[in-house]
């Protein structure tokens, strides 16, 4: 029988004590609070107990207590906000059901401030939504991994409570055995140890799903593939560059989790992302008898990602998929954001659709095949991302500049990746805010389409826009003489180009008319105020647009 204990895990301002009260009333079951048991047991407030002693003393005693909680029956348990990251707190939680309130950083931090009861959070000084977000990240591998989750953004505190009832219902009725589950007294140290950091976490109105950035991930992918879910065959998706080098590790970690793998590479290149070569990856599936119940491996960079995910997206109707991108420029940006598809020689990504995959697996260590100028190619994305909305960042990459194996680093990666999985996550079809990761890509996907996307990379041709778009900006009066000397200072030590000597700029000027943020036949322009300050602007005179073309095709 299962055991009569529900333990709620989550953030600081996820409405665990309140909904726990809630929950417990239904029930007619006792309620209890870690903090306030913690507290009891010491005869100290919480804040005191960190500044005289530490968190690892803190995290001892929160074991301790919710030890001594597990003991008690019926009972629906309240928890702090750090409690499943100690494995004697996950194996004190094991012996009841676990469910994650999840909440977004910006939510707990309003109901935070607005709630006059609420005590001093030691790990929340200074910015709380700012410290919230970084602790969401630390912990989101701890909380994917409860019995259940809800979303509370949008639930009153008893709608909460009626939905964890209903979980707790079915689950008393099939409880999960002990090796399947992540909260059991059987959890060890190894085991956790294998689980990979999650650096960021995307979250539309349709999908949640992880970005997972860590050296050797690769090798855990089986694993992350049955955390998520997935079941059925896997269908690996490469191309013939780098499928010689990483799909038999691939197949292997895929094996190793149980799962039958078929495989299949294409031309590598951008001038093969077309209608051709996805009508072969269908002929392919097709061939395999592949079932919704089956899922895609897209392995590679942005051709393979954006090809192989609108493949999945579309075959069937639509299959599940995992992108496991192997350079910079898919790792920080095509892999992220669900945006599917292929080139049409009117323009690029003409066709697609956005379908987001189940995770994002990140092998920072790939990159040591990657030449240098592919390297420097996604470093491109890389400092877009801290031109448009986080100047740190630009101070960060301006310490490391001239030496793009830098960006081999998982901490700089999952950084860049986290900004662009929170733009994803507020606006995931481009309505809005999303629309200023496109920052140097109207002119830099002109200059592609021109050149026959061969001669020219994406981040070489972004970069080229960036500086487009900085000329624009100086000239409207946005962005001050000093700023846009301090973006092509640091594109400069990137090892990326300024100009495209040779390409007529009255093309140029047609084909950003193809551009996908065109409304009206104007585009809309992403331009810079200052460093980390990104806008929106349409009425960008015509005049102004063909001088700044002129500048970078001379």
């Amino acid at each position: 029988m299962a055991p009569k204990r529900i333990f709620l895990i989550g953030l600081s301002g996820a409405g665990k004590s309140t909904v726990g009260k809630l929950l417990a009333a239904r029930l007619g079951w006792e309620f209890a609070d870690s903090d306030a048991a913690i507290e009891a047991a010491a005869a100290q407030a919480i804040p005191d107990i960190f500044r005289e002693e530490g968190e690892g003393s803190f995290r001892a005693r929160e074991a301790d207590a919710l030890a001594a909680l597990a003991n008690r029956e019926p009972v629906v348990v309240a928890t702090g906000g750090g409690a499943p990251t100690t494995e004697a707190a996950r194996r004190a939680m094991g012996n009841g059901f676990v469910v994650w309130l999840a909440v977004s950083p910006e939510t707990a931090a309003s109901r935070l401030e607005k709630n006059p009861d609420t005590e001093s959070r030691p790990l929340l000084e200074g910015d709380p939504a700012g410290r919230l977000a970084s602790l969401l990240a630390a912990r989101l591998e701890y909380y994917q991994r409860a019995d259940a989750s809800i979303d509370v953004d949008a639930l009153s505190p008893e709608q909460a409570a009626a939905e964890i009832e209903q979980l707790w219902v079915e689950w008393r009725s099939h409880p999960a055995p002990g090796h399947e589950r992540f909260f059991t007294p059987e959890v060890s140290r190894a085991d956790a140890a294998q689980r990979p950091h999650v650096a960021a976490v995307v979250r539309t109105p349709l999908a949640s799903y992880p970005v997972i950035v860590e050296d050797g991930a690769l090798d855990l992918l089986g694993a992350v593939c049955r955390d998520e879910g997935l079941s059925g065959r896997a269908f690996l998706i490469s191309d013939d560059q780098i499928g010689p080098l990483y799909g038999a590790r691939t197949v292997a970690a895929l094996s190793a989790a149980g799962y039958a793998c078929e495989t299949f590479t294409i031309p590598a290149g951008e001038e093969h992302k077309n209608l051709a070569t996805l009508s072969s990856v269908y002929d392919w599936l097709l061939a395999s008898r592949v079932e919704r119940s089956d899922f895609a491996v897209c392995l590679g960079g942005g051709v393979v990602t954006d090809l192989a995910g609108y493949a999945a997206a579309t075959i069937l109707r639509g299959i599940d998929f995992i992108h496991v991108p192997t350079s910079l420029l898919a790792m920080v940006d095509a892999s992220i954001g669900g945006k599917t598809g292929v080139d049409h020689a009117r323009g690029k990504n003409m066709i697609g659709a956005f379908a987001q995959p189940r995770a994002v697996v990140i092998d920072p260590s790939l990159l040591a095949t990657l030449p240098e100028r592919h390297l420097r190619n996604g470093w491109a994305e890389v400092i877009k991302h801290g031109f448009i909305l986080d100047e740190a960042l630009c101070r960060e990459l301006e310490a490391a500049a001239g030496d793009p194996r830098t960006m081999m680093s998982a901490r700089l990666i999952g950084w860049s990746a986290a900004i662009k999985a929170g733009v994803v996550s507020e606006d995931e079809r481009e309505s809005g805010r999303r629309t200023l990761l496109n920052y140097g890509h109207t002119i830099g996907h002109a200059i592609e389409a021109v050149t026959g996307y061969s001669s020219v990379l994406h981040g070489e041709a972004v970069a080229i826009g960036m500086r487009a778009a900085g000329l624009i900006a100086a000239e409207m009066g946005l962005l001050a003489a000093d700023g846009l000397e301090r973006q092509q200072k640091l594109i400069r030590a990137a090892g990326l180009p300024e100009s495209v000597p040779g390409v007529s700029a009255d093309a140029v000027l047609d084909a950003t008319l193809s551009d996908k943020k065109v409304r009206g036949g104007e585009v809309r322009w992403v331009l810079l105020e200052g460093i980390g300050h990104a806008v929106i602007r349409g009425g960008v005179p015509g005049d102004l647009v063909r001088r700044a073309v002129q500048t970078v095709v001379a």
